[in-house]
């Protein structure tokens, strides 16, 4: 794993711990923090051994958005300049989304605009109940509009118009109402929620896990009789797999399978 400027990161067993580290722009993203993002996703479909990652932010807030000097360049940039960079910024929630492990959230502080992107394209998000979101793109003049896809699985059509619409701030309770956060917890117990999810996951079969969750996005909204070709077809090799062997034999032999240390 090369070394960044704006990440820092840590592999603690099969767990790669990732921080962003900009805490004196609150974590705000700017072109080298983006581009630094998207070869970490990059770097880590590539780690041997990894089950889980954990994303969270150094200092008091989890990701702010926009970094402040990023946007004042561009606004002096033309159409042309502002969509290539917008690429680059889809490209880096898509690499992040796409991972083929489970990716944990750990939101303190506040996660706005950009931040609210990354949590959505968490598949575990646990957030301190003093947390905060917001979509305030629209208070600045701009548009949620790269984030809207991974926001949109997460929290429906209904939620997002409130909340795309007023740009208004909401607390991690209403994060949760919606869906875009799974727990909330007092700050001081974050990190033992957060272990609490990483314990369950590295119980379970890491092919198994790769396979449904990149399933999850193809069957999403679609007619069962329309995915039954496909859906059967995933458990079917599933369970032809090694893998699968695996954990039926265990099953039956009462001992835990391979994949549990």
């Amino acid at each position: 794993m090369p070394a960044f400027r704006y990440l820092e990161t840590r592999r603690d067993g099969a767990v790669e711990r990732l921080t962003l580290n900009r805490p004196d722009t609150r974590n705000a993203f700017d072109d080298e923090m983006v581009a630094e993002l998207t070869a970490w996703a990059g770097g880590v479909r590539e780690a041997d051994g990894l089950r889980a990652v954990v994303l969270a932010g150094a200092g008091p807030v989890f990701c702010a958005g926009a970094d402040v000097a990023w946007m004042r360049r561009m606004r002096a940039a033309t159409e042309a300049e502002n969509e290539r960079d917008a690429r680059a910024l889809a490209a880096m929630f898509r690499a992040v989304d796409a991972l083929p492990v489970p990716v944990i959230g750990r939101i303190h502080g506040a996660a706005l605009g950009g931040g609210v992107g990354l949590a959505a394209v968490c598949d575990i998000v646990v957030a301190a109940e003093t947390a905060t979101f917001g979509f305030t793109e629209v208070k600045l003049g701009i548009l949620p509009a790269v984030i809207s896809p991974f926001a949109l699985a997460k929290i429906g059509v209904s939620a997002a118009r409130e909340l795309m619409l007023t740009g208004a701030r909401f607390t991690a309770a209403r994060a949760r109402e919606v869906g875009l956060v799974h727990a909330v917890v007092p700050e001081a117990e974050l990190d033992a929620a957060v272990d609490a999810y990483l314990a369950e996951i590295l119980t379970a079969a890491p092919g198994a896990v790769a396979a449904i969750k990149a399933l999850i996005p193809q069957v999403a909204g679609r007619p069962a009789a329309e995915v039954a070709d496909l859906t059967s077809r995933a458990i079917a090799r599933q369970r032809a797999s090694a893998e699968g062997q695996e954990g039926l034999t265990a099953f039956l032999e009462r001992r835990k399978p391979a994949w549990v240390r």
